[in-house]
Formats: C-alpha cells, structure tokens, sequence
C-alpha cells in the first residue's frame, strides 16, 4: 500500500508535467525569512542566533531547539528540500503537517535528520499514524516508525535532497537521495505547516520548494 500511494503521487506529477509544466514554488527566497516564523525553546536566545542566511543557504546552530516554520499550510504538495550537516554529522528533522501553537515541540511528523537514521519518522506533539505499532506498556514520549531501506544519506558535508510527498489524505511519503524510505498516513490532520528544526548541531538547508499536486 506504501508503493501503490507513492506511485500514485508521483503519476500524478508526471502526468501533470505531460500537459503543463507544473509551477515550482521557492519557500526560501535566499536572502531572508520572508513568509516563515522563527521560534526558539529559549525566550532569551533570538531567534536569528539560530536561524540565519550564509552564502544564500540557511545556516542553523542547532542550539537551542527551535524550528522555522513557514506561515502557510500546504496539502496535496511535493516538498523538496537539499540539505547538508556542518562538520560532524548530528541531528535535526523536518516537519510536516505541522499544527499552530509554537512550542519545542508541535503537534507534527518529523522527517528524521539524525546521522544513520535520515527516513526514520518520529511522531511529535501527541500526532499519530496509522502505521504506528505501539509496544506493551504504552506509547513512547517520541514514537517512530523506522525507515524502509538501509541509509541512504550522504557523507558529512555534501548535499543531500529529501523529497517529501503530503497528500490530502494525511499522507506524508519520504525518499532521501532517491531511496524510498518511508509512508505514513495521519489519523487528525490532512495539511498544515512546513518547518526545519534546530536540534542537535550546525546544518544548512537550500532550495526549499514545493510543487503542486494536480487532483
């Protein structure tokens, strides 16, 4: 049922493609924030000691934990977004269907960032999937459902692209570097926020765009 939802996904953009070339929307315009919100866990660190641009790429410090959120809800997009680890290779995620309230951690499904585990999806904010198998003796603080396939990240440094399908079904689809790593399917929330977290250590994120799924 994953491959059969991603197909579909993915048909639908080709066949789009055939009749019209579908519109390519920059979130990041590479100069500044305009149309996101920033936040951090600590009232008195700002925000833009987190979050900044260097050489047109977004640079995050990783500390304290935060997100930029964009100030738009999207469904029924593909996400795409390139990113790279800052020296060693640590952690971050980013978010989708991300629900208001600005806390460290929102109601969301993180796309796992951590070294060795790029894929994997944690359940944040109390979300959950259908997919969620939760072991005896209750749900986890942070539940997950593990990646498909075996790493797929690149070496501390280079690029990397993930390209997130989120279907108006409360679909959200991952593939890092091309490898298919992840489908869950939200039980609450059909759309919502976009976010990059700070978490962990320096990254930067470039060429975060969107492209419409036609229905």
């Amino acid at each position: 049922m994953r491959r059969i939802l991603f197909i579909t996904a993915m048909l639908t953009v080709l066949a789009t493609s055939c009749s019209q070339k579908p519109e390519v929307i920059q979130l990041f315009n590479g100069k500044d924030f305009e149309g996101w919100t920033l936040f951090v866990n600590d009232p008195e660190v700002p925000a833009t000691d987190v979050f900044s641009v260097v050489d047109g790429n977004i640079r995050v410090s990783g500390q304290p934990f935060g997100f930029m959120r964009t100030n738009e809800k999207y469904t029924d997009v593909v996400l795409r977004v390139e990113w790279r680890w800052v020296g060693e290779g640590t952690n971050s995620g980013i978010f989708s269907l991300v629900q208001d309230g600005l806390l460290c951690w929102p109601n969301a499904i993180e796309c796992q960032l951590k070294k060795g585990s790029v894929g994997d999806v944690v359940l944040l904010g109390g979300s959950d999937v259908k997919e969620l198998e939760s072991p005896e003796g209750g749900r986890p603080r942070f539940p997950m459902v593990r990646k498909e396939n075996e790493s797929s990240e690149k070496p501390d440094g280079e690029w990397n692209l993930n390209e997130i399908v989120i279907t108006s079904d409360g679909g959200v689809d991952i593939t890092v570097n091309g490898v298919h790593q992840n489908h869950v399917t939200n039980k609450n929330f059909t759309e919502g926020y976009i976010a990059l977290q700070s978490e962990g250590g320096p990254l930067e994120f470039r060429n975060v765009t969107i492209t419409r799924l036609t229905k």
